[in-house]
């Protein structure tokens, strides 16, 4: 973090300074943005108290959306994997039959 830029985001009404590279600003802020929402969420809907609880119960709903979206790109991916499979080997039994029919 040779050129490192220091930004202040805010969450839940405390300021925190953060350094990122120059180029990543917008999206450290909008994580900041995000995280902001979700643990406002939580705190108006559950009955968690202390800022600490606040910020694991929202850390491990963020780790648990994106090991779900993880899964459903690795599911795609596993189908598509499937599919080339399956017409790899269609193409490998013509090939067979033309060499077969050929000798």
């Amino acid at each position: 973090m040779v050129d490192a830029k220091t930004i202040k985001v805010k969450i839940l009404e405390k300021e925190y300074q953060v350094s990122c590279e120059p180029e990543e600003v917008d999206e450290l802020r909008q994580s900041a943005h995000y995280v902001h929402d979700k643990m406002k969420e939580i705190k108006t809907n559950s009955s968690v108290v202390g800022l600490e609880r606040l910020a694991v119960m929202v850390s491990l709903n963020i780790a648990n959306d994106l090991l779900r979206e993880k899964d459903k790109v690795l599911g795609v991916k596993s189908a598509q994997d499937n599919s080339v499979m399956v017409l790899a080997g269609k193409v490998e039994k013509a090939l067979l039959r033309i060499k077969d029919k050929e000798n």
